[in-house]
């Protein structure tokens, strides 16, 4: 497992009876994690007086009770600066076990001793974007939500990036990569984090297990002749890891050469010492 564990300013306190408690900054959070199944004592003091709880209605959705807790607030992750606000769905606008994986990246970058740049699909409120372009590298951000790009250029900004030479653009992913086929504009990293479901601009359904193959093998087509990496994140939790690691080996491999690796993320619970598991990651490398 791939455990996120450089984090200061967050920290997953307890999970327990399918819920997590988390410190965002200052503020304490609940929030239901249906991979916490098991019944641990509840004994960290911020059970019983969070800021912030997030609680699931029986008939679908759920809904905050936020107390106190205000609009948005700022944390840190090393030298990268995010704004969090609560969310519908119970999100918060930051996943933070995928701070492993930004630690990567970042490593990749500044290693590869060339300019660097990448694509990053799906890009939500752009994590992977402000930590690769504060290795060096020049990004390309999509995403079709734009508030959510509106968000990522925010956070950008907060992290003394706002002059880094990234394109937001506010587009269907699937559609952007064929004009980009089209065009010729090649990368030499990509990122996609695609979601488990969804619909398309014009009602097109989208399921991972089904569109994953397809999406990927097309995203092959915007690789430069030297990429440096591809990461493919998969909340989806009938995907197992390896197949993953399947689709990156047969689509990238015997055309670049390298190889992949899958496996969970995950975040430390200080109270119990266990892991929460958070979905799960491929890395192929050349």
């Amino acid at each position: 497992m791939w455990v996120a564990d450089g984090w200061r300013e967050y920290e997953l306190l307890d999970a327990s009876g399918g819920e997590r408690l988390e410190r965002w900054g200052r503020h304490i959070l609940v929030r239901p994690d249906p991979q916490a199944i098991w019944a641990t004592p509840r004994l960290a003091a911020g059970w019983s007086s969070p800021q912030g709880r997030y609680t699931r209605s029986r008939t679908g959705g759920g809904s905050w009770d936020k107390g106190s807790l205000p609009a948005q607030w700022d944390i840190s992750y090393g030298d990268l600066r995010f704004h969090v606000r609560p969310m519908n769905f119970k999100h918060t606008g930051l996943f933070p076990e995928q701070a492993v994986n930004w630690d990567w990246m970042r490593r990749k970058i500044r290693d590869a001793g060339r300019s660097i740049s990448v694509l990053n699909l799906f890009a939500y409120t752009g994590g992977a974007t402000a930590a690769c372009l504060a290795a060096g590298a020049s990004v390309c951000h999509v995403d079709a939500a734009r508030g959510m790009v509106s968000w990522a250029k925010d956070n950008a900004a907060a992290s003394g990036l706002e002059d880094a030479p990234v394109r937001w653009i506010v587009d269907d992913c699937g559609k952007f990569v064929e004009r980009e086929i089209r065009r010729g504009r090649r990368y030499d990293a990509i990122i996609m984090d695609p979601p488990s479901y969804g619909r398309g601009p014009s009602g097109e359904v989208w399921k991972l297990e089904d569109n994953l193959w397809e999406f990927v093998s097309l995203c092959r087509e915007v690789l430069s002749a030297r990429p440096l990496f591809v990461l493919i994140n998969s909340y989806t939790t009938g995907l197992a890891p390896s197949v993953l690691t399947y689709i990156a080996e047969s689509l990238f491999t015997p055309a670049f050469g390298g190889g992949a690796r899958s496996d969970e993320l995950g975040l430390p619970v200080t109270e119990s010492g266990l892991v929460l598991p958070c979905g799960a990651s491929c890395r192929w490398e050349a």
